[in-house]
């Protein structure tokens, strides 16, 4: 067996060790771990645990590590699932919705109608039904064809992770919540980037609604999968779509150009790797950038004249260009050579990897050559609908419960988020940014309520620890407010029996109902200070606190206590410069620049020979581009879709190249 594999049996090997060392560091060194989530060994081991996973995920492949995460899993007996396809015309008038939503200058920008609509042969959409047999019998026995609908967006930074990954979260949210859930299993980047997946969670969504009434359907996802719900709810509100009874977006990645200062902070309580996902280079991943491209040219011209020895690996990598450039004041590199301007975004008259970004890198101005997210281009980054806080307004949207883990990177973004939709005036973008269909969007839309929870040094998507205490406080406050918000849209009362007496557990000697000494000293102290503990989290059934200015905002300890949370004039996101949210300003840390620079001497010497692999193919990919009109070319990732065996085939004589991404063919002599 290959060691180097992304496997089971590999995850396993490389993460015991991390398993063996936490548990020891846990009992050894307890003092600076008391009042932290970490306190507790099972959180203590699974946040050590998925830190450990992510690192070794990024000595492969981005392809290897979706196949690891889109394994089959199987699900227990008293769970159904059925696998239902959704029709080509539902994808059809989802593509409608978002070429309407998008405009022309946005669907100039994403590159084209066509392309993205593209799916491999014989792949339609296809999304699982999750529900516990006990409720299916039940309903199926009262007649009843089902008034909560949960359809739950998986996260996984748009390019990895599965329904089967997320699996174990739906079932629990389905208990909770006496609930269906319905899960899209939507086309994951780089392969297919923005606005792929968004269409597909758009079609699944427009699938419910051609048997479901849209006051039983609540939307949730976590990460990436939270994101993708607030673009979906903005394409649905602006388009006059129905909407659904509310949404819950757990720990939601809405600002793709990194521009809110926890990204460049420290975040010891977080398994988010602090330089970025990055992955040992391959054919979907990273795409060539301006320079890559420059060289393949250069390459495929020498080889053709016949020199043997020019698109060989060590050549390319000793030709390979830096993908950052640090710039002086004035705008000239380190040499005193001047840098190039980033070009305009509707200027492009070839396929570019992206638009030239200047960003500030451990305080030294840099032009980024390369793309910095899989999901979409940089020109795309502040996009509305791949960064939702870049959005005219979030107004006019159902209730929305948005949870943050209060020690994860992401946490000023998603705090920014909530505020913005409960005080979308507030909040609007620069007037600069403005134009009068986004004034008058501002105008027609009322605020949006919005629940937000801030758990206390919690990770990123806590719920993923699923056998964690903190975790069971968290499903709990999701079945409330999915509960109070579907009894609110059909104006009726919801009597779910709470099954936290069934649930299973695991528990460690840390964990337990009991309350400890430092629960009870906290509660002192709370109650001494200027935010004294207010409650417990609620559960399915249990009422709502009253919105103050469309906003009920808490603080939520580790044990499920309730706080007030401190003052928007007091949180570093509400007190930004409208004008710097969604501009790229820092790449997480030194380290992410080093390992975009290379890394180690295997990935360094992987990108030549990948490049080596791409300028086979360049000049006929080149061909299908050329096809397209200047501003309707797609990214440059479509080389990635397929093997090198299904870009090109002779047919009778003739050379046929394929475009990944529409299937569009040049064929030549």
């Amino acid at each position: 067996m290959n060691p180097l594999k992304l496997n089971t049996t590999s995850v396993s090997l490389a993460v015991t060790p991390t398993v063996v060392s936490t548990l020891l560091s846990h009992y050894l060194n307890r003092q600076p771990l008391k009042q932290k989530p970490t306190a507790h060994l099972s959180y203590d081991e699974g946040l050590h645990l998925v830190r450990s996973f992510l690192q070794f995920a990024s000595q492969h492949t981005v392809e290897e590590l979706q196949a690891f995460t889109a394994q089959w899993v199987p699900h227990p007996q008293w769970v159904r699932v059925d696998e239902v396809t959704i029709a080509d015309q539902l994808l059809e008038k989802a593509a409608t919705l978002l070429q309407a939503e998008l405009g022309e200058e946005g669907i100039a920008r994403v590159g084209g109608r066509q392309w993205w609509q593209w799916r491999r042969p014989k792949s339609p959409l296809k999304a699982e039904w999750i529900e516990m047999k006990a409720h299916y019998q039940e309903r199926k026995k009262n007649g009843d064809p089902g008034k909560r609908v949960m359809l739950y967006v998986h996260g996984g930074a748009y390019f990895f992770g599965s329904v089967d990954e997320h699996r174990y979260q739906m079932q629990r949210h389905a208990r909770k919540l006496k609930a269906r859930v319905f899960a899209p299993k939507y086309r994951l980047a780089p392969q297919f980037p923005f606005p792929c997946g968004l269409q597909d969670c758009i079609a699944a969504y427009l699938y419910l609604l051609t048997i479901q009434e849209p006051n039983t359907i609540i939307l949730a996802g976590d990460s990436a999968g939270g994101g993708m719900v607030m673009s979906m709810l903005c394409t649905l509100r602006d388009q006059g779509i129905p909407l659904p009874a509310g949404a819950i977006l757990i720990s939601p990645w809405v600002d793709l150009t990194h521009s809110f200062p926890s990204v460049a902070g420290d975040t010891p309580f977080d398994y988010i790797p602090s330089s970025g996902f990055h992955h040992k280079p391959s054919r979907a991943w990273p795409p060539p950038n301006e320079d890559d491209l420059a060289m393949m040219e250069e390459q495929a011209a020498k080889t053709k004249k016949g020199d043997k020895g020019a698109a060989k690996p060590r050549t390319l990598e000793a030709k390979q260009g830096n993908p950052f450039e640090l710039e002086t004041p004035e705008g000239h590199n380190a040499q005193g050579d001047p840098i190039a301007k980033p070009e305009a975004p509707l200027e492009a008259d070839v396929p570019k990897t992206s638009v030239l970004l200047s960003v500030t890198i451990n305080g030294k101005l840099t032009t980024v050559k390369d793309q910095i997210q899989m999901y979409t281009t940089n020109q795309l980054l502040d996009h509305p609908l791949v960064s939702p806080v870049t959005q005219p307004t979030l107004g006019g949207l159902p209730p929305l419960l948005i949870m943050v883990g209060g020690g994860e990177v992401l946490r000023d973004e998603q705090i920014y988020l909530a505020h913005k939709c409960a005080n979308p005036t507030k909040y609007a973008p620069p007037d600069e940014k403005m134009n009068d269909a986004d004034c008058e969007k501002l105008n027609r839309y009322k605020p949006t309520d919005v629940q937000l929870q801030v758990w206390d040094d919690l990770c990123h998507v806590a719920p993923t620890l699923s056998f964690t205490r903190p975790a069971k406080y968290m499903y709990r406050s999701i079945a409330q407010f999915g509960a109070w918000a579907l009894a609110r849209a059909q104006q009726v009362e919801i009597d779910i029996l709470d099954d936290d007496d069934i649930s299973v557990i695991s528990s460690s000697g840390s964990d337990t109902d009991q309350p400890q000494p430092e629960w009870e000293a906290q509660i002192e102290s709370a109650a001494a200070g200027n935010n004294p503990l207010k409650a417990q989290i609620g559960k399915a059934g249990d009422t709502l606190p009253p919105f103050k200015g469309h906003m009920i905002r808490q603080r939520v300890t580790r044990h499920g206590g309730v706080y007030s949370l401190e003052a928007p004039s007091e949180l570093a996101s509400c007190t930004m410069d409208r004008r710097d949210i969604g501009v790229a300003k820092e790449i997480p840390s030194g380290d992410g620049l080093r390992r975009r620079r290379g890394g180690t001497a295997g990935i360094r010497a992987r990108k030549p020979k990948c490049i080596k692999r791409l300028s086979r193919t360049s000049r006929r990919a080149s061909l299908v581009m050329a096809m397209v009109k200047p501003l309707r070319r797609p990214p440059w990732q479509v080389v990635g879709r397929f093997p090198q065996s299904r870009l090109t085939r002779r047919r009778r004589g003739v050379l046929v190249s394929h475009c990944g991404r529409c299937g569009a063919q040049s064929m030549t002599k």
